[in-house]
């Protein structure tokens, strides 16, 4: 198999320890990492020093391009310029790896697919979720019409306050950055009901507060790192505990002036920390959706109602019960007759190749093209990157307007 030829726009921590290590540590018989590209030239020697690499680095993107000849762009900056990265690549004949989701509004979305239309070129989202063996499992599942029809779902999200909490320190926290979390974070969790339904979404209502986080306590400072109440705050974050983390982003932030560890009570912050959402899809199943950033515990629960039964299913992750079970359990309830439960064996996260649930390892085999069959769709294109960012784009509308949104009309 030919090499193909990548370059990677933002040097982030996933592009460093998603991209750039599978690719290099176990792809490399088919991939070749020719470019870097950020405006901050630190973290990228940073970043070819973790890899330990000596990949070219630039911080005009032209350059880049015309210099590294590169087949794929891989796009992994600040989501508000994700779109700028994938339409100059198509321009320039290259496809496009995007990090989700694949832009931030219905502009930038329609600009998008414009051009990919133009090129002739492609753009693959990557949603790592559908690839993690147990929700492949419950795909396995619907498509074998065992529950029938979906006619509705419910399915709830809960960010602990660990991981809730990191969006409220980075960039994420300002909606002009992000979308907030119906888009950023949310397009993994629409796009798996668009993936299991397959079905497109149509209208859109939704709800959300900030509540938590943000300027909801006078205690608080610019940053973890300088802090006064360092020591008594339950939300203090060492940015110095993580080896990648402080060399990655402390030792490269005198050029850009990023703080990782910005305070979660900042008077800035403009993003939902509360959020419920309901969805009508075009063949009327019904979606009931909320996510909350900052429970006890991390995970997710999800109810698959069919014409001919039900599906239970769910993940929790930093178990509060220390149960160490051995597995996640999905319960089919037919309409008749006795349930069924299905033990799918949990991945261990321990090393690189559990990253995610498993899901980046599985996720990558087929990015780089040693799994060429999909038949359950796993792969994501900019129409499913769309249809996901869109339900949370409509949410975002429907949060300003107090309306149901229809979706399509987005990207008139």
């Amino acid at each position: 198999m030919k090499k193909k030829r990548y370059a990677i726009v933002g040097t982030s921590c996933r592009a460093l320890l998603f991209y750039a290590e599978f690719m290099t540590k176990f792809h490399s018989d088919v991939c070749e990492i020719v470019g870097l590209c950020d405006i901050n030239k630190t973290r990228m020697r940073i970043f070819n020093q973790l890899l330990g690499k000596n990949i070219p680095a630039y911080t005009d993107f032209d350059e880049m391009i015309k210099e590294t000849v590169p087949d794929i762009i891989i796009v992994t900056c600040k989501d508000a310029f994700h779109h700028e990265y994938i339409i100059r690549a198509l321009e320039k004949g290259c496809d496009v790896i995007t990090e989700k989701p694949m832009t931030i509004d219905e502009k930038k979305c329609k600009m998008i697919l414009d051009t990919e239309k133009k090129t002739g070129r492609k753009v693959t989202v990557t949603f790592n979720y559908r690839f993690i063996p147990y929700v492949t499992k419950i795909k396995e599942i619907i498509k074998s019409g065992f529950i029938g029809n979906i006619l509705s779902v419910d399915f709830h999200w809960y960010l602990d306050i660990r991981h809730g909490a990191d969006y409220f320190r980075r960039w994420h926290r300002q909606k002009e950055n992000s979308g907030g979390l119906l888009v950023h974070k949310a397009t993994h969790h629409f796009d798996l009901i668009n993936w299991y339904l397959e079905q497109e979404p149509e209208q859109v209502f939704a709800f959300g507060d900030l509540k938590f986080y943000g300027p909801t306590r006078k205690e608080k400072g610019e940053r973890c790192l300088t802090c006064k109440y360092a020591k008594t705050c339950e939300f203090y974050f060492d940015i110095k505990a993580d080896p990648v983390m402080e060399k990655i982003y402390l030792d490269s932030e005198k050029e850009d002036n990023y703080y990782r560890d910005r305070c979660v009570f900042a008077d800035e912050i403009n993003i939902e920390d509360t959020m419920s959402v309901i969805v009508r899809y075009e063949k009327g199943t019904l979606l009931s959706y909320s996510l909350n950033a900052f429970m006890p515990y991390e995970g997710w629960r999800m109810s698959l109602n069919g014409n001919k039964g039900r599906i239970d299913a769910e993940i929790i992750d930093n178990d509060p019960w220390n149960t160490n079970e051995k597995y996640n359990v999905i319960r089919i309830y037919p309409q008749f007759g006795n349930p069924n439960i299905i033990n799918v064996p949990k991945v261990s996260t321990i090393d690189i190749l559990g990253g995610h649930g498993g899901g980046d390892a599985r996720l990558m085999n087929m990015l780089v093209g040693k799994v060429d069959k999909d038949p359950l769709g796993h792969m994501a294109g900019s129409w499913s990157g769309a249809m996901s960012i869109l339900i949370g784009i409509a949410g975002n509308k429907s949060l300003k307007t107090g309306l149901p949104i229809k979706v399509k009309e987005l990207l008139k």
